[in-house]
């Protein structure tokens, strides 16, 4: 589908406390992020097994996989991997990296999935902290203690707080493909925020 069309499409939805569920389905977050490739994550992950020196065969759950760059990396290693996300978009570009040991499906990590099954489990690319209230947040942590085994390890890859409000850029451009894109950042009220401003053909569309 065209881009113009596209931006039709979202332009009614992105204002919603839920505009994540646009976001990371939309075709500006690929753009924008177009640069972090498989070779990037399979750099990270290596230097992660090597810190946690997971057992072969362990059972591995990657939440909030996107389009499963970490989870594909995860299986050629050997692991059981399992990737969860929101976006029905990402997870059909992951269902073709498929095999016996690595499968991914449509889930929202605010609801439960499995129990007493994963040693381990991922939120990677700072993939949590959207919600409206802390339920909801809350919810996250108590369905990721359910889905692991006694031992488990839940490993989150967060923003530090600290470091960003110390040299927080407020403002950046960057132009992609036509598209400019503008991130504005703030911190206010106690939560660090992002506006990603979207500007093709004289329209703009905001998340």
């Amino acid at each position: 589908m065209a881009l113009h069309l596209l931006q039709s499409q979202f332009m009614q939805k992105v204002e919603t406390k839920e505009w994540f569920k646009c976001w990371f389905d939309s075709p500006y977050y690929e753009l924008l992020y177009k640069d972090r490739d498989q070779a990037e994550a399979d750099l990270f992950i290596n230097n992660l097994v090597k810190f946690l020196q997971p057992k072969p065969g362990s059972f591995m759950l990657d939440l909030a996989c996107g389009k499963g760059r970490h989870a594909i990396s995860l299986g050629k290693s050997g692991f059981n991997v399992t990737g969860l996300d929101i976006s029905q978009k990402n997870i059909h570009a992951a269902e073709k990296y498929t095999a016996k040991n690595l499968s991914f499906y449509i889930h929202d990590m605010r609801k439960p999935y499995m129990a007493n099954y994963y040693d381990y489990v991922f939120n990677l690319f700072t993939s949590i902290g959207y919600f409206e209230n802390e339920r909801e947040n809350d919810a996250v942590f108590t369905n990721v203690h359910h889905a692991l085994k006694p031992g488990g390890v839940f490993v989150l890859d967060f923003v530090n707080v600290h470091k960003a409000a110390q040299c927080l850029s407020h403002y950046d451009e960057k132009e992609t493909e036509g598209i400019k894109f503008q991130v504005s950042k703030k911190i206010e009220n106690g939560f660090f925020g992002e506006r990603y401003s979207c500007d093709r053909w004289g329209k703009t569309i905001s998340f």
